[in-house]
């Protein structure tokens, strides 16, 4: 298994998809470190060598945040929308869906598992 910027990436897998598991890289960008590395994208992780995975670090190292720093990036900016007090940032706060989603119906992956109104049984 690869090393690359502090993430074991997959060895048995196309290095275009194995570069998928640093957080902040996604297809295009795993396509563009690539090609500015100058690395055959159908080759397999494991048959990389050493300068070759050196070179896809410094490629993302220089032109992308990922990781730790993107992950910092993006819960201030959630932070900064809950203390200015804006209509995201409450949602945030309540846990409720942010990007316009209906509630009535549906909404459970933001609002976790229905509870129980307690207490109330039907006789009989």
């Amino acid at each position: 298994m690869p090393r690359i910027l502090g993430v074991d990436v997959p060895a048995n897998k196309k290095i275009l998809y194995s570069l998928r598991y640093i957080y902040g890289i996604g297809p295009y960008r795993a396509e563009i470190v690539l090609k500015t590395a100058g690395i055959n994208p159908d080759k397999k992780a494991k048959d990389l060598t050493d300068d070759e995975v050196s070179r896809i670090a410094g490629v993302i190292q220089k032109n992308f945040k990922v990781e730790g720093a993107l992950r910092r990036e993006v819960s201030q900016n959630i932070k900064r929308l809950i203390d200015i007090g804006s209509y995201r940032g409450t949602r945030h706060r309540k846990g409720l869906p942010v990007r316009g989603q209906r509630t009535r119906c549906n909404a459970r992956t933001r609002k976790g598992p229905r509870s129980k109104v307690g207490g109330i049984k039907k006789k009989g």
